[in-house]
């Protein structure tokens, strides 16, 4: 498929010092965790055919199922306010009806929302990940994280040392159902493709050269309050560097490019 693009990015991560420096947290308004923007149709579009075509963008652990049905019943009570129509069958913006499938509460996501969501539970004392739908990694592979501790799924993360790996446990052990908390990081990038997958042993070398594009994702934490799981939310956008205003690029060539922010920083999640 076309790569899908988005025409504005709504969070600025490199204008502002509190979201400039990683890990740039912020509290998150709760009726702003879910989005629908212009790029929705052509996202859904490539999510569906990802789905349908058993692309390796799923997995849950039996002891996730809870927590899943869980997600999928607090995700539909925020749909009809983002234009969608609930019943047994859920007809989204744009126009497709998606059956209401409880017995698969994230392929059922998968198919209603931009984000991606993963599950993370609370194991010894480490989060681990349990379940996710992820159509959309950026330069990870949801079968090599699957069931992996925070700090096992941060191994390529030079930056993620024992230190920081304390601070990151202590944030998930801290959010409040009632708090959740969100995030933005930017990437500049040569390949368009949001589908991006890429394992631990491939590395990751930065092509040289100008990058043509920017991908950012808008990554949401919030606790479920009655399974206590963690979900880590993630709204993909991709933009040509070429749409950006002059003093964007400029901005991000220099707090970014120069520095290189790892595709999946220290606070990040998985």
């Amino acid at each position: 498929m076309d790569p899908v693009f988005h025409t504005r990015l709504p969070v600025a991560p490199w204008a502002a010092p509190h979201t400039r420096r990683l890990p740039g947290i912020q509290p998150l308004d709760p009726a702003d965790w879910l989005a629908v923007d212009e790029a929705y149709a052509g996202q859904m579009a490539l999510r569906d055919v990802l789905i349908a075509g058993r692309a390796p963008v799923h997995a849950l652990a039996p002891i996730a199922e809870a927590a899943a049905e869980e997600l999928l019943d607090l995700v539909l009570s925020h749909l009809p306010a983002l234009g969608f129509s609930l019943g047994d069958a859920i007809t989204r913006p744009d126009g497709l009806c998606v059956p209401l499938d409880r017995r698969a509460p994230l392929l059922t996501l998968g198919r209603l929302c931009q984000e991606d969501f993963c599950i993370l539970q609370k194991e010894a004392d480490e989060h681990v990940l349990t379940g996710a739908i992820l159509c959309f990694p950026s330069r990870w592979t949801l079968a090599e994280k699957f069931l992996r501790p925070l700090t096992a799924i941060h191994v390529p993360v030079p930056e993620y040392d024992a230190e920081i790996a304390r601070r990151v446990q202590r944030l998930f052990d801290g959010i409040h159902p009632d708090r959740p908390l969100w995030r933005a990081n930017v990437l500049p990038c040569a390949d368009p493709t949001l589908h991006a997958p890429q394992r631990e042993a491939e590395g990751r070398p930065r092509p040289p050269g100008p990058m043509p594009y920017l991908r950012s994702e808008r990554q949401c934490l919030l606790r479920l309050p009655r399974t206590g799981a963690v979900v880590f939310s993630i709204h993909s956008y991709l933009l040509r560097m070429a749409d950006l205003p002059a003093e964007a690029r400029a901005a991000i060539a220099s707090h970014y490019e120069g520095a290189g922010e790892p595709p999946r920083d220290p606070a990040a999640g998985p």
